[in-house]
């Protein structure tokens, strides 16, 4: 008994002096950082600025700052600190779309598994479609490529240091999409900020993505738009195409890489129903599996790969959109050239040429907003890890993007030398980031809170620390795919990259130990 009151006094004591070395960091001292808010909060709920509330958090100083490297700058972010139980990492948190808000809730993630985290709006405020904030304004669109998430993680390790009066042991960056580009510019730019990086889906070659999104746009004019009835049609026939190439028919195509499906097979041989496909929808389904060309043909970027077509947040909501003009990635490109590119809310993306506009958003923004350079020899050299994961399904960013990069790093580097500090996972049936029929929940949006063959970071940070290398990882299909705890539906290897998963021919073909990777 009087040990465990001993131990209370301890924590009692422990909590206090959190507290108030907490308030303290107000007055803390940094680079252009003008540190706002110090506060320590209470164990259970809280509700962060404009979002809803987060219940079950342990008790954390709470930091938010300001940092203004530039004149037109103004990047919030939070940084925030277990009073208690720090394991001595640092969970540094990215940014989807064209962010313009903190990611509290994988924030709320980190903090739960002992790590102390961050998060920032890139420097400024709006929806993630919504590039307004851009328009002549290069300096906030220097914030958003790079400057940013970088400031960011000095500032909130200097933070760190100063409440617990020890530096970080290691630090660990995960996002996808957008998060997956700043993710791959940390590691190009910034080598030392992160021992582990795990970039999802990456945008990271920004220009041609959204020069292909307008593209896909014009693909997509009058006759030649599919509307999402047609949809399940398309799958169908893709599946009856590819769906086997794994040995099991189980509705997700697992190896689209070698998936050969002609579209033509579903042009209507009368009237146009919902299970065909009109001449004009077919040559634009045949482009958007083919990707974009120049006008001397050389490729703008991957075209979407065969599978996942039907999917809830599929196709209907990145590529075709309810409407003709309704898409996601319709947003995303006329956004892009109106407020970054272009600096005219009255750009028509019916003048976009091909050749004209994708070159000069390479001069322009490449520099700025592209994650591509394939030499990551400062990365490797400090030791740093990276875990690249791309779905096969997604119909946001062709996942062929992330084996083209993967592929030109292995040229730059060579393959032996990358396969001791790069990963790269191809999930199959996977939409942009989680979702679709496929094993979309492996860990990569938490902190490690399972094991290394289960949890993509637990995997990662057994690899910074231990020098263990991640083989195959077991995802698992859930009812609610953000949900860690809701009921598994189905296992299934997701393999180290050329590997794709095949089943062994007998048992069910919902669980994983019917298949290997090969």
């Amino acid at each position: 008994m009087r040990a465990i009151l001993l131990v209370g006094l301890f924590l009692t004591a422990e909590a206090a002096l959190a507290a108030q070395d907490c308030a303290a960091l107000s007055k803390l001292s940094l680079p252009d950082t003008t540190a706002a808010h110090a506060e320590s909060v209470a164990a259970g709920t809280f509700t962060p600025p404009g979002h809803r509330p987060m219940p079950s958090l342990p008790a954390f100083c709470r930091v938010s700052a300001v940092i203004k490297p530039s004149a037109d700058s103004n990047i919030s972010l939070e940084v925030w600190m277990p009073a208690a139980g720090w394991n001595g990492r640092f969970y540094g948190v990215g940014n989807g779309g064209f962010a313009g808000s903190i990611n509290y809730d994988q924030m709320g993630t980190a903090l739960a598994h002992g790590y102390a985290t961050a998060s920032t709006d890139t420097g400024h405020q709006g929806g993630m479609t919504d590039a307004g904030w851009a328009r002549q304004h290069p300096e906030k669109v220097i914030d958003f490529g790079y400057r940013a998430i970088h400031d960011m993680t000095l500032t909130a390790r200097a933070v760190i240091r100063a409440y617990y009066g020890e530096p970080v042991a290691h630090s660990y960056f995960s996002s996808c999409s957008n998060g997956g580009r700043q993710a791959l510019m940390e590691a190009q730019r910034y080598p030392d900020d992160y021992d582990g990086i795990i970039a999802g889906a990456p945008a990271n070659y920004w220009t041609h993505l959204l020069a292909n999104a307008v593209w896909d746009l014009l693909a997509l004019q009058g006759d030649a738009w599919i509307p999402s009835r047609k949809l399940p049609a398309i799958e169908a026939a893709a599946l009856a195409a590819c769906d086997a190439l794994d040995g099991a028919k189980d509705g997700i195509i697992a190896d689209p890489a070698h998936c050969q499906f002609d579209p033509t097979v579903l042009r209507c041989k009368g009237a146009e129903t919902d299970s065909c496909l009109m001449a004009p929808q077919v040559d634009a389904l045949k482009k958007l599996y083919a990707g974009g060309r120049l006008s001397n043909g050389e490729p703008l970027f991957p075209g979407y790969t065969p599978g996942g077509e039907a999917d809830p947040g599929g196709w209907a909501v990145w590529i075709t959109g309810p409407a003709p003009e309704r898409s996601l990635m319709y947003a995303f490109g006329t956004h892009f050239f109106q407020n970054m590119m272009f600096n005219d809310p009255a750009w028509d993306y019916h003048t976009f040429n091909v050749d004209r506009d994708s070159k000069a958003a390479d001069e322009k923004l490449g520099p700025v907003l592209n994650a591509a350079d394939p030499d990551l020899s400062r990365f490797q050299s400090r030791g740093g890890k990276l875990i690249l994961y791309h779905g096969w399904s997604d119909a946001a960013i062709a996942p062929r993007n992330t084996v083209d990069y993967y592929q030109s790093v292995a040229a730059k580097m060579g393959q032996r030398r990358i396969d001791g500090f790069v990963r790269l996972y191809m999930v199959p049936g996977m939409e942009h980031c989680f979702g679709g029929p496929g094993p979309s929940s492996f860990g990569q949006f938490g902190a490690a809170g399972g094991d290394a063959d289960h949890d993509m970071e637990a995997a990662l940070e057994r690899w910074v620390e231990k020098r263990i290398a991640p083989g195959t990882i077991i995802g698992a299909k859930r009812r609610s795919d953000l949900d860690p705890v809701s009921p598994v539906l189905r296992t299934m290897p997701i393999c180290v990259w050329p590997q794709v998963p095949r089943y062994l021919g007998t048992g069910s073909t919902n669980e994983a130990t019917n298949f290997t990777c090969h």
